[in-house]
């Protein structure tokens, strides 16, 4: 499979299976399962759900998943992951793809594997230590006054 192919490959939504039980996957309205689905958010889901608790949000009018399905601890990890991956490109610190290239290099994952939303908790985690490491070292150069930065120093 070339890399084309490999990039603009998408997953057969008919064809999902829960990764922990094993039953089916169907497409619904999030309704029930949000508290407020005013975007009217659909999600693919268990079959088994609510005693299997495993979706995953569908692209809006595309119906493709975003991700793998996932249980709510995963869930929790997915969104812990995200909020300290977008802290580098919201804060300006760099750019969207410029992240994730970085975050491509730092995990050794081929840039379009590089999806927080088809990660496992392990992956969520790396990315979570990632994240916060470079957050530190930006915290750590970030109170030098351009005085103690170029030699002089400061009052």
């Amino acid at each position: 499979m070339n890399k084309k192919t490999r990039l603009t490959r998408k997953k057969n939504p008919a064809r999902l299976r829960c990764p922990y039980c094993g039953s089916p996957v169907q497409l619904r309205s999030a309704d029930g399962i949000y508290q407020n689905n005013s975007d009217n958010a659909m999600l693919y889901v268990c079959q088994r759900y609510p005693a299997c608790d495993a979706y995953v949000r569908a692209h809006p009018g595309t119906n493709q998943p975003m991700g793998d399905l996932a249980n709510g601890d995963l869930r929790a990890l997915r969104c812990q992951a995200h909020r300290s991956f977008d802290q580098l490109h919201q804060s300006g610190r760099m750019s969207r793809d410029a992240a994730y290239r970085w975050l491509s290099a730092r995990l050794s994952l081929p840039l379009d594997a590089t999806h927080i939303g088809s990660m496992g908790e392990y992956y969520c985690r790396q990315v979570i230590e990632a994240c916060e490491t470079l957050g530190m070292r930006s915290r750590r150069i970030a109170p030098q006054s351009r005085s103690e930065a170029s030699g002089g120093v400061s009052a």
